[in-house]
Order: C-alpha cells, then sequence, then structure tokens
C-alpha cells in the first residue's frame, strides 16, 4: 500500500530582537549573568602580529545608525591561520579567532581589538587578510554575512577570489576598511550599511 506524502508547513520565522544583545552579550548590557562571556577575547595575549582597532557603524537605507546591533567576528592570526581542531598547535596559546561585540546603544558605533590577520589559503587560492563578519539585529529576519579587507592589501584585495569575483568596483569598494594611524597605534574604519547608496557587499553561505 502506497502511503500519502506529507507535506510540512514551513516554520514561521521572526525579526532578531529587540533584546537580541542582552541575550548574546549580556555583560556588554550592563548584565552580570556569565561568569565568563563568549568570545570577547579575539586575538588573546600571545598572539603575534600587529594590534589593531576596528570601528564602525550599521547604518540603515535612511543613512541612520542602527543601535542594538550583535556582530560576530572571525579571523585567521598573523600567519593566515585558524584556530580549529583541524589546525591544532598552529596558533598561538590563547587564540581564538572569535569575538562577538555589540553596538553602543547611544551612538550604534561597534568596536574591538585584535590582530592584523595573514593571508588564508583555501582551496588551492590565497585569499587577502580579512575578517569575517556576520550580524544581526531587531527588523533583520537572517543574519547577514560579510567581508572586511584592508585598504593598506591593495595588492593582496586584487588577486582575491571573493573580492576579484564582485564584478564592479564601486560594490568591492563596501568591503574595504580605511586604515588611520592614531598615536595609539592602527585604527581601520568599516562602515556597513544595509541597504541604499553604498550598499555593503552581503553573501550567501
Amino acid at each position: 500500500m502506497v502511503q500519502p506524502v506529507t507535506y510540512l508547513k514551513e516554520t514561521a520565522s521572526q525579526t532578531a530582537g529587540p533584546y537580541v544583545h542582552i541575550g548574546l552579550a549580556p555583560g556588554a548590557a550592563g548584565f552580570d549573568i556569565y561568569e565568563r562571556e563568549l568570545g570577547w577575547d579575539i586575538a588573546g595575549p600571545n598572539a603575534a602580529g600587529e594590534r589593531i582597532r576596528v570601528i564602525g557603524r550599521v547604518i540603515d537605507g535612511m543613512g541612520a545608525p542602527v543601535k542594538d546591533v550583535l556582530l560576530e567576528a572571525w579571523q585567521a592570526n598573523a600567519a593566515g591561520i585558524y584556530a580549529h581542531p583541524e589546525h591544532p598547535g598552529e596558533v598561538e596559546e590563547g587564540f581564538r579567532g572569535w569575538g562577538r561585540i555589540i553596538t553602543d546603544f547611544e551612538t550604534g558605533e561597534w568596536t574591538f581589538e585584535t590582530v592584523k590577520p595573514g593571508a588564508v589559503a583555501s582551496g588551492g587560492k590565497v585569499n587577502a587578510p580579512h575578517i569575517n563578519l556576520w550580524l544581526v539585529a531587531r527588523g533583520i529576519n537572517i543574519g547577514l554575512n560579510t567581508r572586511m579587507y584592508f585598504s593598506d592589501e591593495a595588492e593582496a584585495n586584487a588577486a582575491d577570489p571573493v573580492l576579484s569575483g564582485i564584478e564592479w568596483e564601486n560594490r568591492r569598494a563596501t568591503l574595504i576598511a580605511q586604515r588611520d594611524q592614531t598615536a595609539d597605534g592602527a585604527v581601520y574604519r568599516f562602515d556597513i550599511r544595509l541597504q541604499g547608496d553604498g550598499e555593503t557587499v552581503f553573501f550567501d553561505i
């Protein structure tokens, strides 16, 4: 006897928030819940390479900063190696290569400190130094994935398989963080635009 086919209905979705930042990064929101926050220390004290600070804002289609965003960042170390079970002992002790950041509730600006990653070999190709970013906020149904490259890595950026796969130069430019050398060290500015002119390139991964 042939059994009738049963079609399951799609699970309803809803936006993240408005309190996603409290649930995922309560310490930054002023709630002393966890003994140890997840992922705040991206590089650790023993990581080799240039120490940098990354700052930016997430900007909506009207040009206003979004002030309740949570971002996750993950990266390779200065040698281009990710902290992963497939690479035991190949990264510095304490190097996580992953962090969780939330925006300032007043200004909408986010910031984190790390080391500048190296170029990453993958699938027979070399990816320019970059930091992967995933963000979620109120009004966003599905988390958005993007990459942040470095303005002072022009040669590596030109050869990067992901960047070179983006046809329009002005679209590629939305993935380049601008470097500023300050008295406290190198700072990279990377604003993420959700919609409108200069919309950041997001990846379906």
